[in-house]
């Protein structure tokens, strides 16, 4: 134990979990957590089951409990855990992180948030089919919303992996394992049984519960330096294992050439990719208008911002106190920084205040993931029953009279299927989980973001804004961007060739960065743009202009 300017740190010896009785609190709260979000679930479940309570909650949330949904869906284990996790090991290079994941809400609120609200009625396919009223549109922009919503959901259940881990003192793959299966089975009940109005209030719950430990870690941290945040980082530079450099970009991204080109695409992947991540995009159809849309997201941005500044505090103070190297021990990604800080903070090893800050922090993170977990399966299993199952596979072209119609199942018969596709995503989302423990949540989720931004941002803003678009475009935008993003991320050296990789036994990768966004976002809108040019058919005016003043005005929105 060292003293710095009055300042006690604990770089010596490492915190570990909490041991022998004290598990038992921990685990008490992760129950109780466990049994409220199942007691909304059963509370809300049974207030209506209609298709609009089961996809969008009624649309009767408030600007300001949709804000705090909205700040709870993007406020995942990537956040709390993986950003604050990278701080701890990277410094400058972790900060920049965070900063694009912030960053990405002006495009949100600037691009997408009301024109979204206005032109679509519960998926990101709604709004292409007002004007693209074609099957095979339906089909490629749902498909993309599972692959990305899957990507998500992968990275909270690792994060889930981690951090019980962690609490049980233990480096077990097998407590791991089962955490993961825990937490997927138990999305699959919320979003079952309660759907969107389920879902929001427990992103409502989470998201006071998340920035209210936050404030109190950051306000104890604070204290503990005695508000001398020049100190905190001094400190965090001696502890991090690489001095000054710690505070200085290329820790991480800036070493080599390739590196630093890795940050980039990372960078534009987080900064494009959340105006076209489902689980965001559906948020928006949960508020009865368009103004409210758009003060859902002006309420999300400032309950993120001010979120983001307590990480960047917290990951510094996870290496001043805790120091790089026992974070990286306890977690090779980082996962489990801010826990760790808590237990220290609260402290120390055998000290009742660490070990009752420890399960707190533990259980609020624990809390985070399984909301996030069940929206991130509402809109991954809403894609599939109404855009793929209802939308494409099912939707037959009929007549009444001397129009043309289009056939499709009933909403109830929509509800059953997506009920049922809930379980199907979960068990694949499982199966994924359990190969990908070693990765940092942050990076899988942008992974995620990436995949977003190439599928999904393109044929969104192609819709919204270029009258020539046609149904060619939509699918070979959609498609021209997720098929190279999974592509690339396979050849990655995510996937093989490194000891943290996927399979690191082998090494078949030739594609150098670890994030795709670089190649695929521009091919996404490089597609777009080549299938309109040689599509056979015209666009139809008509429909554009129904689209643009519905989209401006909110004119006949749901």
């Amino acid at each position: 134990m060292t003293a710095t300017t009055g300042v006690l740190t604990t770089a010596t010896p490492p915190p570990v979990a909490p041991a022998g009785q004290h598990h038992g609190l921990a685990i008490v709260l992760f129950a109780v957590i466990v049994l409220v979000t199942l007691g909304i679930t059963l509370w809300v479940g049974r207030q209506g089951s209609a298709a609009e309570d089961f996809y969008t909650g009624g649309r009767d949330f408030t600007p300001l409990q949709n804000g705090f949904a909205l700040s709870g869906d993007y406020l995942s284990a990537a956040s709390f855990l993986g950003v604050a996790g990278l701080i701890a090991l990277y410094g400058y290079d972790g900060v920049l992180y965070s900063i694009g994941f912030l960053v990405a809400w002006l495009v949100v609120l600037m691009l997408v948030a009301e024109l979204v609200r206005n032109a679509g009625r519960y998926t990101l396919a709604d709004v292409l089919a007002l004007r693209l009223r074609r099957r095979k549109v339906r089909a490629a922009a749902g498909g993309a919303s599972v692959v990305v919503t899957l990507l998500y959901l992968v990275a909270q259940m690792v994060g889930a992996g981690s951090l019980v881990a962690l609490l049980l003192g233990t480096n077990s793959a097998q407590a791991r394992t089962w955490t993961i299966i825990a937490v997927g089975a138990l999305m699959i009940v919320y979003v079952t049984i309660g759907g969107m109005r389920a879902t929001t209030w427990i992103q409502i719950v989470k998201a006071f519960l998340l920035i209210a430990g936050s404030v109190l870690l950051t306000v104890l941290l604070v204290a503990r330096f005695h508000g001398d945040l020049f100190e905190l980082m001094r400190q965090a530079a001696r502890h991090s294992g690489a001095g000054q450099r710690y505070l200085e970009p290329g820790l991480k991204y800036g070493a080599t050439f390739t590196s630093r080109l890795d940050f980039f695409s990372l960078g534009l992947a987080l900064v494009l990719g959340t105006a076209g991540l489902p689980h965001i995009l559906s948020r928006f159809y949960t508020v009865p208008t368009a103004r409210a849309a758009r003060r859902s997201t002006m309420w999300a941005i400032g309950l993120v911002g001010g979120f983001y500044l307590m990480a960047i505090a917290l990951g510094l103070g996870a290496t001043a106190l805790v120091g790089s190297a026992e974070v990286r021990h306890a977690n090779a990604a980082g996962n489990t920084a801010v826990p760790l800080l808590a237990l220290v903070l609260g402290g120390g090893n055998g000290s009742t205040g660490g070990v009752v800050l420890f399960a707190l922090i533990s259980a609020i993170a624990f809390a985070t993931i399984l909301a996030v977990v069940a929206g991130l399966t509402l809109a991954s299993s809403a894609a599939f029953a109404h855009d793929i199952w209802a939308g494409a596979w099912r939707s037959r072209p009929g007549r009444r009279g001397a129009e043309r119609t289009e056939e499709k199942p009933s909403e109830q018969q929509e509800v059953v299927v997506a009920r049922f596709a809930a379980g199907g995503i979960g068990a694949v989302a499982i199966v994924i989980s359990l190969y990908a423990q070693q990765l940092n949540v942050a990076f899988l989720v942008g992974l995620a973001f990436a995949v977003a931004a190439s599928s999904n941002l393109p044929v969104l803003l192609y819709s919204l804004f270029w009258s020539r678009f046609t149904a060619r475009g939509a699918v070979w935008s959609v498609y021209g961007g997720l098929v190279p993003a999974i592509v690339l991320v396979f050849f990655s050296p995510v996937v093989s060739g490194s000891k943290v990789a996927l399979f690191p036994g082998v090494d078949f990768h030739w594609f150098p960065l670890e994030n795709p966004g670089i190649v695929s976002i521009p091919l996404g809108f490089l597609a777009g743009w080549i299938g309109t040019l040689t599509s056979p058919e015209p666009a139809d005016a008509d429909r554009f202009a129904e689209l643009e003043v519905r989209a401006l005005t909110g004119a006949g929105a749901a």
